[in-house]
């Protein structure tokens, strides 16, 4: 049996095909030649979301740094990308004209233009470069906020994300139909229909369900699972999760100093603090239990929030008697963690997948817009690559098992999400085996088990068709083994 070439490879050799056959139509070659440039560069995830829904404090705990958001003096909207790179920089790219070096300053809520690097109004897009490992192997975009007339169809900012992001964080604070249908523009097409693999829900204020209750994170945690399962709005998502990008980042960007104004505060009955942390006024006001100026409590406030100041301090309470133990109980509750897994099992570990369905994306954008001689067979070609795309069955397959919208007795579902890559793509980690001379042998026993599910009479239809998709990655385990 022989393996088929890589997908890359494949949806390489469709675009230069393509801009082949679009050489004398300026506009067209500019988009393939991007397409084919994007091919070798990291995945492009963007972060979007409604207004006031924490995406810049969520690229800073991503990051692990205060560079959200770039701050111009007009307020302008613009899409920011951040690079990693050697050292900082930052460069505007300005529609119709070449890319410039900005200068910027730092503060303590992100990065500000200095007045005499104001761009003109054409800025296009900012360019963050900065020197971190969480920006190896992807580039994120903080985009500026969709429309809130839920019209996602016809928003210019979810159109944008459709041609230049590879994969969405999509934040929201609630999984209701309406807040979750800012997303609709990057499916307005045959070939996003076809491959819906390419976002994350993050319910992102998860510090405020439950009134900011101080097991406000769990129950949020506990919220996204169940709407993971049952909520059908969900269902065009990878992975729903809960996170706070505030509480995160506040946990990684601890100093002696905010511990020590923690502690202070912890030493303080919970019954006597607590009036205190019942709202800003209250918090911020002449009054307070201990000696930490008004400055200090508005700075702890503006990084923390209340529910962060309350958490930290019961932290501090129960067993947190350091800044490294209490920066790294505030990271794990954040929510961040089940983030990163997810943004890795999804997307980075799903690369190839996704770049070539942006490539597909690229290209089908071009051959409906400038329709001529030839493209009909490039289209064919297309639809058959979209059609042999098993990658995209394996995600859909595994976000239905993992959200229980189609059952499987547990051993088998475990398995299955296991083979399909869930908790790794490598062969040794899809079979579950750690010493490559197993290999073989797992991977036979493991076809013939699942061809067996995939015949059985006594299955519903949908336990079948599931078996038939881990068939297809069983028999392409077998083609990546075979000597």
């Amino acid at each position: 049996m022989t393996a088929p070439p890589p997908l890359l490879d494949v949806a390489g050799a469709l675009l230069t095909e393509a801009a082949h056959l679009y050489r004398d139509r300026p506009h067209a070659s500019r988009v393939l030649r991007g397409q084919l440039a994007r091919l070798g560069e990291p995945l492009r995830i963007a972060v979007a979301g409604r207004p006031g829904t924490g995406k810049s404090t969520l690229v800073n705990a991503l990051v692990g740094e205060q560079l959200a958001p770039v701050r111009l003096a007009r307020r302008d909207a613009h899409f920011t990308w951040y690079r990693d790179a050697a050292a900082l920089r930052v460069s505007g790219q300005f529609r119709g004209g070449p890319p410039r070096d900005l200068a910027v300053s730092r503060s303590s809520d992100g990065l500000w233009l200095e007045p005499s690097s104001m761009p003109p109004a054409n800025l296009d897009r900012v360019l963050v470069e900065y020197p971190t490992r969480a920006l190896r192997d992807m580039v994120l975009i903080d985009s500026p906020a969709l429309a809130d007339s839920g019209d996602g169809e016809r928003d210019p900012v979810a159109a944008r994300l459709a041609e230049e992001a590879d994969a969405v964080v999509y934040l929201s604070r609630h999984a209701e139909p309406a807040e979750l249908s800012g997303l609709r523009a990057t499916l307005d097409s045959p070939v996003a229909r076809a491959a819906p693999v390419h976002s994350i829900l993050v319910l992102s204020r998860a510090d405020e369900i439950g009134a900011g209750k101080i097991d406000a994170l769990l129950s949020a945690r506990q919220l996204a699972r169940r709407s993971r399962r049952e909520n059908g709005a969900c269902a065009a998502f990878q992975s729903v999760v809960a996170a706070s990008g505030l509480v995160a980042f506040a946990g990684k960007s601890l100093q002696d100093e905010d511990f020590a104004a923690l502690s202070l505060m912890a030493t303080v009955s919970r019954a006597d603090l607590e009036r205190y942390l019942l709202s800003v006024d209250t918090f911020c006001g002449p009054r307070f239990p201990v000696e930490l100026g008004p400055d200090a409590r508005r700075a702890l406030l503006t990084q923390f929030g209340l529910f962060g100041i309350r958490l930290a301090v019961t932290l501090v309470r129960t067993g947190c008697d350091s800044r490294i133990k209490l920066s790294a109980q505030l990271a794990q509750r954040s929510g961040l963690s089940e983030l990163r897994e997810a943004i890795g099992g999804n997307f980075l570990e799903r690369r190839e997948v996704l770049k070539a369905r942006s490539a597909l994306l690229g290209l089908e954008s071009v051959l409906r817009a400038e329709p001529r001689r030839g493209g009909e067979r490039l289209a064919a070609a297309m639809e058959r690559m979209l059609a042999g795309l098993h990658e995209v069955r394996e995600l859909r397959l595994i976000a239905a098992l993992v959200a229980g919208r189609l059952s499987l007795p547990t051993p088998l579902r475990d398995e299955a999400v296991r083979l399909l890559g869930a908790e790794g793509t490598s062969v040794p980690e899809r079979l579950g085996v750690e010493d490559q001379r197993l290999v073989p042998e797992a991977t036979i026993e493991a076809l013939v088990k699942w061809r067996r599910e995939a015949e059985s009479v006594d299955s519903p239809a949908p336990r079948r068709q599931a078996a038939r998709v881990v068939v297809r990655t069983c028999e392409g385990l077998l083609t990546r083994t075979a000597p």
